[in-house]
């Protein structure tokens, strides 16, 4: 069994837990809800993502009798555990924003409904499977607002914490609206256009440059992307102009010269010069090396002539804000609304529903957080069904579908939240029922 698919990736309280909760028969329906306490510094919204491997999980996770007799040797266990886990399938009840849907602190993007001990099991490999894709996809978006329309590719790979982070990103900037990645794989198991250019060995591979790019012209035609600055960047593009004058009469066009190295700004606009003084306009420039959102954001005020970007560590690793701060928390069991008061964490009690409320320009105003069953006179709810007793109710989006939903949804946020550099304050209202059973239950479990 890959490990993905293991429910026996989690830690190892989850399992104390559900020894406990068979062991004093406490199976009744639960409520558990993910969501963020506060975004990161910078971060006006968060994109969800990683709803469909969090379902795949959900539909596929059992466990082996390798894992099984792992635990039932390791001393921390019981017989009805064991039993309990050897006929384990998920059962419950998904309700989640859709990918691509824009969120804000403390509004649950997903709402597990299922026996205590089910609901609790899954918690590790929920929160794994829905932080670093909703980081990334973040990232990209906010890369997406400053590059505007240009091109850009996920180069994040080589730097990603491990294969399973360099699939999940690849997949989360692509449902972003990033044009491709370089990721082999993830353009095979997701359909995402896949981008590659060459390296420096490769130019340093030959004994001169201008063989170099001779040879990459003759076995790559209709993908030429020449790298032009492993000596020298000026030298390196008079020779890939060179290049381009030989391969006219061969039908074959140089798309781009990529640069990966030094002031990106100031070289590309003495690229640029250089190949419009030759006639070139065909020709794009393609940049890497620390690209992030602040420094598109700076490409775009200075009206640069790059075209395109490959973006990597900063965008894989969400650098600037490497991990949520998120949770999954009981709200509800037995049908009694249930609300952790400790100081700093205190959640809303109960099943809830987030309602979207826009302006007369079709700009978010503000969020309203409801009880679950609450049907307010207006807002868009936010949270829907995906899967009931452990099947799914619909297909898998496409992520052709998902792209266009983020495009209408980074459409909808107003000037002050689509800010880059600033932290703006979003308004999220609490119903007056919510606000109710939040003091019922304060009262109830007044310990």
């Amino acid at each position: 069994m890959a490990f993905s698919e293991s429910p026996q990736l989690t830690d190892l309280y989850q399992l104390t837990m559900v020894q406990s909760y068979l062991d004093h028969d406490m199976q009744d329906q639960a409520v558990f809800e993910f969501f963020v306490r506060s975004l990161p510094d910078k971060r006006n919204f968060l994109m969800a993502a990683g709803l469909e491997q969090l379902l795949d999980f959900l539909t596929q996770t059992k466990f082996s009798q390798k894992e099984l007799d792992y635990l039932a040797n390791s001393g921390f266990f019981r017989d009805n555990l064991i039993d309990y886990l050897s006929k384990f399938r998920f059962t419950g009840q998904v309700d989640a924003m859709p990918e691509g849907t824009l969120f804000f602190a403390n509004e649950p993007i997903v709402r597990i409904t299922a026996p205590l001990p089910e609901a609790q099991l899954i918690e590790t490999r929920l929160i794994n499977l829905l932080q670093l894709p909703t980081l990334v996809a973040t990232k990209a978006a906010r890369c997406r607002l400053a590059a505007k329309d240009k091109l850009l590719v996920d180069f994040g790979l080589r730097r990603a914490h491990g294969s399973e982070a360099g699939m999940l990103a690849a997949r989360a900037s692509y449902l972003a609206t990033f044009d491709g990645t370089s990721n082999v794989l993830a353009g095979q198991h997701y359909g995402i256009p896949v981008y590659g250019t060459m390296a420096h060995s490769y130019v340093q591979a030959h004994e001169s440059e201008t063989q170099a790019f001779r040879h990459f012209a003759a076995s790559q035609p209709d993908n030429l992307v020449l790298l032009v600055d492993t000596y020298d960047t000026f030298r390196g593009t008079e020779r890939a102009i060179e290049l381009a004058e030989a391969l006219k009469a061969e039908g074959v066009t140089i798309k781009a010269l990529r640069l990966d190295s030094g002031d990106l700004g100031d070289e590309a606009v003495r690229v640029r010069e250089l190949l419009d003084q030759h006639g070139h306009q065909e020709i794009g420039i393609f940049a890497s090396s620390s690209v992030d959102e602040y420094l598109l954001m700076q490409m775009h005020y200075e009206q640069s002539p790059i075209t395109g970007y490959g973006i990597g560590t900063h965008l894989t690793t969400s650098e600037d804000a490497p991990y949520l701060n998120c949770a999954y928390k009981l709200e509800e069991y037995a049908g009694v609304a249930r609300r952790k008061r400790s100081h700093g964490k205190a959640t809303w009690p109960g099943s809830k529903q987030v309602f979207r409320h826009y302006d007369k320009d079709g700009k978010i105003a503000y969020d309203e957080l409801c009880i679950a069953s609450e049907e307010p006179e207006s807002g868009q709810p936010l949270l829907e069904t995906i899967m009931q007793n452990g099947q799914r109710l619909k297909v898998p989006e496409s992520l052709d579908i998902i792209r266009h939903r983020v495009k209408e949804q980074l459409q909808t946020l107003p000037a002050d939240l689509a800010h880059l550099t600033r932290k703006e304050e979003f308004e999220l209202r609490i119903s007056p029922a919510l606000q109710k059973l939040t003091d019922e239950t304060n009262k109830q479990f007044n310990f």
